[in-house]
């Protein structure tokens, strides 16, 4: 038991280093052609009508999944947080096992089921009722304006929130049902209503959990693939429009790794997109990991 113990706890870093030196193994043809550059370029131009050689940058890629994610968070938090508080808080048992269930049935479904749903109902539902709304009221603002089509980065980041939802909800929902009751007890007998409670006493308290929770939905965000794909209409462009087509790294990569096999630089800039996925999200998991130790310790020390 021993031995298996030491050799599941060496797997993950093993795998992750293995995976690593695939990326940049694949992507050093790209690195040594264009450098820094690449991370700068706004350009995607894999094969140039000149027949020169391709012109190709990783920008409007990174601002897709960057904003796509950002959007995302912004719609999954509050709604993971208000279902986990109901969840552990407020909802009679009859109606809390249900919910969980509900909750959990959602994790489960594949992101390519997501993905169709979003082309049959969500793109539809968005060009004709959320978009022009949008447009109407908030046009003057360079981020809502624009054509709209259903397809963008605002459909993208509305389906990846409902698709991070369910991990957001289930891992608060186990940090706030782990709260000492004596944590409860204590704000109501100092006169705290149920809101009050929950608001001073059990959030406060679970906040590193809810970091972390946080910092979950995030990773699973900016690495989706299929759905996103399906739904931003992947054109390489950078744009403050929140209803343009765009692109993020996942969906370049899906959509073009499989016509690169005779293209040596075209597929390392692939690998690259890949290598810089991985670097965003250690990135983001290693601020997450850090702001939760900050917060933990800040409570020990209170």
């Amino acid at each position: 038991m021993r031995t298996v113990l030491i050799v599941a706890a060496f797997a993950l870093p093993v795998i992750a280093l293995l995976s690593l030196y695939a990326l940049i193994d694949g992507g050093m043809d790209s690195i040594q052609a264009f450098g820094f550059g690449f991370l700068l370029s706004s350009k995607w131009i894999p094969n140039p009508p000149n027949g020169g050689p391709p012109i190709l940058g990783a920008l409007p890629a990174i601002y897709g999944s960057v904003v796509t994610t950002a959007i995302a968070l912004l719609f999954a938090v509050p709604i993971s947080l208000g279902i986990a508080l109901f969840q552990s808080e407020l909802a009679p048992r009859k109606l809390r096992l249900p919910s969980i269930f509900l909750v959990e049935l959602l994790a489960a479904v594949p992101s390519v089921v997501y993905g169709l749903w979003g082309i049959l109902f969500l793109v539809p539902f968005m060009s004709r009722y959320v978009d022009p709304g949008l447009v109407g009221s908030l046009g003057f603002l360079p981020t809502f304006s624009g054509e709209t089509n259903g397809l963008g980065m605002l459909t993208a980041g509305v389906i990846l929130a409902i698709m991070i939802i369910p991990y957001g909800a289930a891992v608060m929902r186990e940090v706030v049902t782990a709260v000492p009751r004596s944590q409860r007890e204590a704000c109501i007998a100092l006169g705290g209503t149920k809101w009050e409670t929950m608001r001073m006493a059990v959030i406060p308290y679970a906040s590193t959990g809810i970091i972390a929770a946080i910092v979950l939905a995030m990773g699973r965000a900016i690495g989706e693939t299929m759905a996103v794909t399906m739904v931003i209409g992947n054109v390489a462009r950078i744009s403050p429009s929140l209803f343009l087509p765009a692109e993020t790294i996942p969906s370049v990569i899906a959509n073009e790794f499989t016509e690169v096999a005779g293209n040596g630089i075209y597929l390392a800039s692939l690998f690259e997109l890949g290598l810089i996925l991985f670097a965003i999200a250690f990135v983001m998991n290693l601020l997450g990991r850090l702001l939760i130790t900050r917060l933990a310790f800040h409570g020990k020390v209170g």
